[in-house]
């Protein structure tokens, strides 16, 4: 049930998960039930996180993509070896992001 996102949408997430550390490691483990747990569980509590490959650096836009769909959120980007993940909570009054609807007109 994961909304697509717009252009202007990913840009505006991209600036807002700068600033945000890592939540969630890839590591020699790969991507196992505990790592889509915490996925769940940050994606839930944040709804914008980051997500770091220390291991299968290789395979990590894959990988990503994976958690994404597994976790029915939305792939906002890749930077280097993090993943940024989206995905609004369920409930629309906990929503602690608010997309924009259109995107921002250029001023002269």
């Amino acid at each position: 049930m994961t909304v697509s996102l717009a252009g202007f949408q990913r840009t505006y997430l991209k600036g807002l998960a700068h600033p945000l550390k890592p939540v969630v490691f890839v590591g020699k483990e790969g991507v196992k039930d505990s790592v889509l747990a915490a996925v769940e569980e940050a994606l839930l509590i944040h709804e914008l996180i980051k997500v770091r490959f220390l291991d299968f650096k290789e395979q990590r836009k894959d990988l990503a993509k994976a958690l994404a769909t597994d976790s029915q959120s939305e792939l906002v980007g890749m930077i280097g070896h993090l993943a940024i993940l989206y995905r609004a909570h369920p409930e629309p009054e906990h929503r602690r992001i608010q997309l924009p609807k259109k995107k921002p007109k250029k001023s002269e």
